[in-house]
């Protein structure tokens, strides 16, 4: 994988990955593959788009819900300093989600999930009354709580299972796969980390029935591609759902391919990007674990400067964002909140180690 890279460049890779192929996965989201490939051939660009029929065209480079589901974890972790819990990004969604976002950066139900959280119902519970307990909401978004738990996939399964709390059912399926992101983002981050060593905390930490039977299944079956075109034609008599609501954005779908393009390329953020893209169905989302999870393991050197500097461009114009914070910004301010939670673990150890 070429030189070693830092911790803070990790981080860096980490944000960048899943903020610009969510950003570049959403113009497509919801297409076949076979529509992307007559109309883009490989789709390696920002593009505009439209979301929800309200009539705003987005700059290309705008993030769309999963990053602002994100952002929101974000700016709780930088306020703390430290781990998160529920209440802790509750607060952040009654603080910050701004009343016009709603219907623009926004899925409906997240209304209806903030509006309880207003009310003053406990954190934990809000997730009960979501419809949709095996999407790929918290999946698709909970690389912050990677992040701040860098190489300790054990507080990122329990904080995984904590805050996700907020959007599904506790323990319920979509938690069970987000363990996959935050154990494989705090895996990437470790200074001896491989694509090996990723897969296998995978396989040490998420459920072994409801996450590794089909996951290991689906790693067995795709060994052999050697590029998205193969990944995505392996993957259709598998995952092909249709007629029902976001059909196409359960979590064991969107992060297997996520987990399986992250083989494919061996972490190489910018063709995790590519690949994701170029997949069909929840592009955008796919995107956002594959280039994450590269990106926690390589940084973000693949990436062309311009992409960092559209998305950028397309944050600061974006009235309606959570957060108006740079890639960069944004990574060191989660990097900073790690290094005072380690200062502050580093003090306890020092008192107590009489």
């Amino acid at each position: 994988m070429g030189n070693k890279v830092s911790l803070r460049e990790k981080f860096f890779g980490c944000i960048a990955g899943a903020h610009i192929g969510s950003a570049m996965g959403a113009p497509v989201e919801g297409w076949t593959y076979e529509m992307i490939e007559e109309k883009y051939g490989t789709l390696d660009r920002l593009l505009p788009y439209e979301h929800y029929n309200n009539g705003w065209v987005r700059e290309p480079g705008t993030t769309e819900d999963g990053i602002e589901r994100q952002k929101l974890m974000i700016t709780a972790i930088i306020e703390k300093g430290d781990r998160v819990n529920a209440e802790d990004v509750k607060n952040a969604w009654i603080k910050y989600i701004k009343p016009e976002s709603v219907g623009m950066v926004s899925e409906p139900f997240e209304a209806t999930l903030l509006a309880m959280a207003k009310s003053g119902i406990p954190a934990r519970d809000i997730g009960r009354y979501c419809d949709y307990s095996g999407l790929n909401s918290f999946a698709r978004s909970c690389h912050p709580i990677g992040l701040i738990n860098a190489g300790d996939m054990g507080a990122a399964k329990e904080d995984v299972l904590e805050v996700g709390q907020l959007y599904q059912t506790t323990n319920s399926r979509g938690l069970q796969w987000a363990v996959v992101t935050g154990v494989a983002i705090a895996a990437a981050t470790r200074p001896d980390a491989t694509v090996d060593s990723v897969l296998g905390a995978i396989y040490d930490y998420c459920h072994p029935d409801i996450v590794l039977c089909e996951l290991d299944r689906e790693l067995k079956r795709t060994a052999g591609c050697k590029d998205f075109r193969e990944l995505r034609k392996a993957f259709d008599s598998v995952y092909n759902g249709r007629g029902m609501p976001y059909a196409a954005s359960y979590a064991n779908e969107v992060v297997t391919k996520a987990v399986c393009i992250f083989r494919m390329v061996n972490g190489n953020t910018k063709d995790a990007m590519i690949a994701a893209v170029n997949m069909g169905r929840d592009t955008d989302c796919i995107a956002a674990i594959a280039a994450g999870i590269s990106g926690a393991l390589t940084g973000a050197s693949s990436l062309p400067q311009e992409y960092i500097d559209q998305v950028d461009y397309a944050t600061s114009v974006n009235k309606y964002t959570n957060s108006q914070r740079t890639l960069r910004e944004t990574a060191d301010g989660l990097y900073n909140a790690w290094l005072n939670r380690v200062n502050k673990l580093k003090k306890y150890v020092e008192i107590m180690d009489y």
